[in-house]
């Protein structure tokens, strides 16, 4: 059954099980060679491999039906940054630098000047990151790719490797976090690559099938605001590995929020987290959670709510990790501390929510 949010998330979490069950099922196939599998936990954002001294870790993702607001607006040029930021960061939540990016674009029919412009965005957003293009493929797929409007149609996925840093004995898999260290949020920019597939549905339901162009404000439509680029982590949290902090846990806020995300870092060790101090969700979220009459339970596994990354470590790693944040123009905040139990708890001034698993 399709919920509200315009996707099953719950099917989604078996669709995902029941590929890495049959990914498992290969894994004895590098034991003891280059590639094998190193990684403690199932479900990681990225897998750990082993080639002789180097570890490195590969992670696949795309930007999903974000693309449609490059078809109705016509700006290409940003989503470079979203299908960067989803590969990286998931890279980065396991202490990974990532190094390097192989893309496809798959087309309806080819347009010179959209692909131009796709792949200038990724050329500024692997600038940004640190990452170079080693490999891609665009591929005209005919019908079988459909869109918004009739300029050319498209979907977009990536797949990153990186390095994991020299300083850190194993990949970060969240089995070292414990009861009493912090939790820290890095401020969103905007909803990044998730849920979009709610927030068209939210859109059109109050303006109409063009509600792209409806004016957010003065400057700016609703389509061009749903555009704002991902900000893109991993620079930062690799200069917080490389000067010596020691994370226990970091989790990229993607699809199913704060509290899926989450637990996939807390569930190794059975401890939980309060959280009463995370960032105020943007006010387009809000507009678009009163639109929707969506619940604050729905928005926090839907969509980041203004945060889009956690970190966890020990206290006395607070100052340096605050420093690194402010030094690099990132937003960032102790936003709660790692609880006894299996629950996670969200705090606002005005609501609280608590999700066991």
């Amino acid at each position: 059954m399709q919920k509200k949010s315009g996707v099953d998330i719950n099917l989604g979490n078996k669709a995902s099980k029941i590929a890495y069950n049959y990914a498992i099922d290969t894994f004895q196939n590098r034991k003891g060679k280059r590639g094998a599998v190193a990684s403690k936990s199932k479900g990681g954002f990225s897998n750990l491999l082993i080639f002789g001294k180097e570890r490195i870790g590969i992670g696949s993702d795309g930007i999903g039906t974000k693309a449609e607001l490059a078809e109705r607006t016509g700006i290409y040029d940003t989503l470079g940054y979203d299908l960067v930021a989803m590969v990286a960061d998931d890279l980065a939540a396991m202490g990974f630098e990532p190094t390097n990016l192989s893309n496809v674009i798959d087309v309806d029919y080819l347009d010179a000047e959209i692909i131009d412009a796709l792949m200038k965005g990724l050329k500024d957003a692997c600038n940004f990151a640190g990452i170079t293009i080693t490999g891609g493929e665009i591929a005209e797929l005919g019908n079988r790719i459909g869109g918004y409007g009739k300029k050319m149609h498209f979907n977009w996925s990536s797949t990153a490797i990186g390095i994991l840093p020299e300083n850190l004995k194993d990949a970060i898999d969240g089995s070292k976090i414990k009861e009493g260290q912090l939790i820290f949020s890095l401020k969103s920019r905007g909803f990044r690559s998730n849920g979009f597939s709610s927030i068209r549905r939210i859109l059109k339901e109050n303006f109409g099938e063009d509600w792209h162009n409806e004016a957010y404000d003065e400057n700016i439509t609703w389509g061009e605001k749903m555009l704002t680029p991902s900000l893109i982590y991993s620079p930062l949290i690799n200069e917080i590995i490389a000067s010596g902090s020691k994370l226990t846990g970091v989790v990229h806020i993607t699809g199913g929020g704060i509290f899926d995300n989450l637990r996939r870092a807390l569930k190794l060790n059975n401890v939980g987290a309060n959280l009463n101090n995370l960032f105020e969700p943007l006010t387009e979220m809000l507009k678009i959670q009163q639109f929707g009459n969506v619940s604050n339970e729905d928005a926090y596994l839907w969509w980041n709510m203004g945060n889009g990354m956690l970190i966890i470590a020990d206290e006395k790693y607070a100052d340096n990790i605050l420093q690194k944040a402010k030094q690099l123009n990132y937003e960032c905040r102790i936003a709660g501390s790692i609880t006894a139990g299996s629950s996670i708890q969200v705090e606002f001034p005005t609501f609280k929510m608590k999700k066991e698993y």
